[in-house]
């Protein structure tokens, strides 16, 4: 495949950008070699401020508000405010969502969405840059679907989600189909936005239910781990593969936590040597065609036994890697570790970004 990249700067539109993704993807998109922030929106109660006076206030990262997307003037998310940029980046809440990405498909935008609207859309890539790039082949029957030139939507996977499937790919990758997924999530309160989970259901606690966390688990999985169909008009699930999952909140700001057990179709199971030499060894689509946030390794596997840790392993390969712990034998199923995202950067706006960067390597950014 010839990689494309950009002679200049793309620019680009940033939807819900007051808002925790949003302010992430402001954050990430800072002196990005490949974009530059163009165009902010936001609900009507912030349109027409600038940009530092809507979301100083609940601005939540660590670095301050880039000073050039600070000068923005808030806009109203329609594509008529937009006509400066080539690609949107979507931190829309889902309530929204799903009409205002629709409007900017059909208005020949590239859309990058981190929304649940559209994720089992039959023609949209639900993507983890990580896992799945090859799904971006369907954009051509996408934009025929809907007489488009340059347009396409792509969604993130949900946060939890994606942590999961980087180290189940690897593992599909090297020894064939799975059969059975169990997985427990310890989720960080980020994942509920601002303002998020009061303070007195979460500090010292345990919250043992995220609304539809399960769900979205057990079907993305399915979808992500497939393929495409030979004329690249549809998406074929992984076969056979059956996910169970239990969702929790805890007191963690960054960074979701699970613990993941898998049996393998194919008999007999790798030993425990071979799952961690093929967890230690695995390399994206991203990282060959040269995305600039790909992480180097994708997958590192901690050797103490006590990790990961949010605290402690939440930043590795600037938050877009994955880190395996405590992989061991299970008495049940084959294999069993555990494994930590960094749910606002892979798990979220990094993830878009990614998806961009790679579409951008495709040569599907016009």
């Amino acid at each position: 495949m010839s990689v494309q990249q950009p002679k200049e700067k793309i620019p680009v539109g940033i939807l819900g950008a007051t808002g925790t993704v949003g302010q992430r993807f402001i954050q990430l998109l800072d002196s990005h070699p490949y974009f530059v922030v163009a165009a902010v929106g936001a609900s009507e109660r912030s349109a027409g401020k600038l940009y530092s006076d809507a979301a100083s206030r609940s601005w939540k990262q660590i670095t301050t508000i880039p000073a050039a997307v600070g000068s923005l003037t808030v806009q109203k998310c329609a594509p008529e405010n937009f006509t400066s940029c080539r690609v949107i980046f979507s931190g829309l809440d889902s309530d929204v969502a799903g009409e205002i990405e629709t409007a900017f498909l059909k208005a020949e935008f590239a859309v990058f969405s981190n929304a649940k609207n559209h994720r089992m859309d039959p023609v949209v890539p639900l993507m983890v840059p990580l896992v799945n790039a090859h799904h971006l082949d369907i954009i051509p029957h996408q934009r025929s679907l809907h007489n488009l030139q340059k347009g396409f939507l792509v969604t993130n996977a949900n946060c939890s989600t994606t942590g999961l499937v980087v180290p189940l790919k690897a593992l599909q990758d090297a020894f064939g189909p799975l059969s059975r997924v169990i997985v427990t999530t310890m989720q960080a309160i980020s994942g509920a936005g601002y303002p998020g989970v009061p303070s007195l259901d979460i500090l010292g606690n345990i919250v043992p239910y995220i609304s539809g966390e399960e769900e979205k688990l057990e079907i993305e999985a399915a979808k992500i781990l497939g393929g495409l169909s030979t004329n690249a008009t549809a998406f074929v699930e992984a076969p056979d593969m059956k996910v169970s999952a239990s969702c929790n909140r805890v007191p963690v700001i960054d960074g979701h936590t699970e613990s993941v057990f898998v049996e393998f179709k194919n008999r007999p199971a790798p030993s425990i040597e071979q799952v961690t030499e093929v967890l230690k060894s695995y390399v994206s689509e991203a990282q060959k065609i040269g995305a600039p946030t790909a992480p180097e390794h994708v997958i590192e596997v901690a050797t103490l036994p006590d990790r990961p840790q949010p605290r402690l392993d939440i930043n590795a390969g600037n938050g877009n890697a994955v880190v395996v712990g405590r992989v061991r034998e299970c008495n049940i199923f084959d294999v069993k570790f555990t494994l930590l995202s960094h749910n606002t950067i892979l798990g979220a706006a990094g993830s878009s970004i990614l998806n961009a960067e790679v579409a951008v390597a495709k040569g599907l950014i016009v």
